[in-house]
Order: C-alpha cells, then structure tokens, then sequence
C-alpha cells in the first residue's frame, strides 16, 4: 500500500445526506477545508430515500462515519434519531450537522449562523430593522428564522402553501409579537418589505414558483434565494426583473454554514473566503459555457 493509499484509508469518513444529492457542492468544499487545514478526511454523498434514512445512518455509524450534514428533505427526521441536540436545533427543530459521540448522533443546525455571515460579511447588509418575508416554512426555513431574529430583523412574516406549517414555524419561534404567519394567497396584501427570502425548494422539485407582486420590494430591498446554481434562477430572474437592490443566492450559505460544520467536527473554523472566490468562479465559467 502506498503512503497516499495508507492516509486515505486512515481518514475519518464524513458525509451529506439528502434526496438529490448528486448535486451538492458539499464534498468539493469540505475537500477544500480539509486541503487548507492540512486534516485528512473523506467527505461522500449519500442519496437516501427518507424511509431508509435511519438505516443508512446507522449503517453509516457502525462503518466508522464521524460527522454528517444533512439535507431536503431529511432535516426534521435527523432531529428525531438525535440524542441530543444543540440550542440553534433545538429551536429550528431540524438539523444539519450531526457529530458522532459516545451516546449517540449530537445534531447542530448552522444555517442560520452560515445565512447571516454570508449576508453581513460578503454581501454586506447590516439586517437590523428589516421587515422581512421568508418563502417557506420547511427545513430550510426553520433552519434560518431563528438566526435572523438574533440579527435583529423587525418582523417576520412567514409565508406558505399550508398555512398549518407557518403557523407551526411561528409558534416554535416563541415572538407572537414579531413573527406573523400568513397563507401565501394574501401575498399581495401585505405590504413592502426590506428582506425577501425564498426558502421553499421549487425550483428543485419542479413545482411551480408563486407569482409575486413588484409591490412586495421597499426601494432598497435585498432579496435572497436559499437555493444556488440552477435551483436559484427562476427567483432570481424575477428579483432582477422587479428592480431589487441586492440579489444573493444560497452559495456563499452554503460555504459558511458548512465551516461552522467542519468547526464542530475539527475544531477550526476554516477560510471560507477562497473557496467561494473558487465556487463563484467556476459557476461564471459554466455559465461562459453555456
């Protein structure tokens, strides 16, 4: 066996869970910390159906596996094979991050802190008093809201096709005050706001977009898409077409919440900012190809 053979076989074994998976990003970045920190690891995707999943995170365990993410559709069943859980899930009621210990699976949820850097730090929006809309009240959404209330965002509105589901995100929140939920037909009717986000996966399950008024924007409005690459486009396009003064998609959340992910596993929160510049960079050129 080769030095280069005998390291790979030593490295811990990490993962992304999810249903598609195939196009995730994660393995490239998580080679790329694992590259800048000198820390061996192998980083594999796993497509589950989410009636296996349990299975095959268990099987995952047994062979060695250290760390996971998770992903749609899987968030809110990786809360419940937790044994325990940390205070951004434990609000969230998802989880992204899981860390193997002694007992059992330890689930984070970082996309929220991850959201928040890439809006502060890279796109430098200060989102304290935003009125906010978020898109969505699934996995994705519950991962966000509570992080963005500690940013200090003004109210939040919550939006979604099954009110049940927003009116359960917003009880969750605890802010009955500060948190609004509404069905999604009353779009239209609820004024400008600062903060648009979309945190539905549409564009990814091939279900339609909901149409959205111009009268949703204040004049500076930022609007942010949860998702990245292809899956951003259509809300995108219409954030463009509306005349939003930022337009963000989920890349630069991806590469944050997932060095506040390889902190929890390694101890060191990586340099987020090449990696991105290296992301950003081949999704101009594929563009340039297209």
């Amino acid at each position: 066996m080769s030095p280069a053979d005998a390291d790979a076989h030593a490295a811990p074994d990490y993962a992304v869970f999810g249903q598609p998976v195939a196009h995730s990003l994660s393995p490239a970045i998580h080679a790329a910390f694992g590259r800048q920190q000198s820390i061996p690891l192998r980083y594999t995707a796993i497509d589950v159906d989410p009636d296996a999943f349990a299975t095959k995170l268990a099987r995952f365990a047994d062979g060695g596996g250290r760390g996971a993410n998770v992903t749609l559709p899987l968030k809110e069943a990786a809360a419940a094979l937790c044994a325990s859980l940390g205070e951004n899930a434990q609000r969230a009621g998802t989880v992204n991050t899981l860390v193997r210990r002694v007992d059992g699976w330890h689930g984070e949820n970082t996309d929220g802190r991850g959201l928040v850097r890439d809006l502060d730090h890279r796109a430098g929006l200060d989102l304290r008093a935003r009125r906010t809309l978020l898109i969505g009240a699934g996995g994705a959404a519950r991962g966000v809201a509570p992080a963005l209330l500690d940013a200090g965002i003004a109210d939040l509105y919550v939006v979604n096709r099954t009110g049940a589901r927003a009116d359960a995100l917003a009880d969750a929140l605890g802010e009955p005050g500060r948190v609004h939920p509404r069905y999604l037909e009353d779009i239209a009717h609820l004024g400008e706001f600062d903060l648009v986000i979309n945190a539905t996966s549409a564009a990814r399950t091939s279900a339609a977009l909901p149409t959205l008024p111009r009268s949703l924007l204040a004049p500076r409005a930022a609007v942010v898409d949860l998702n990245y690459g292809e899956a951003a486009v259509p809300f995108l396009a219409w954030a463009r077409s509306v005349g939003a003064h930022d337009i963000v998609d989920g890349l630069g959340m991806l590469v944050e919440q997932a060095a506040e992910s390889f902190a929890l596993w390694h101890g060191v929160r990586p340099d987020t900012d090449p990696v991105y510049a290296e992301l950003r960079a081949r999704a101009a050129l594929l563009v340039t190809a297209d």
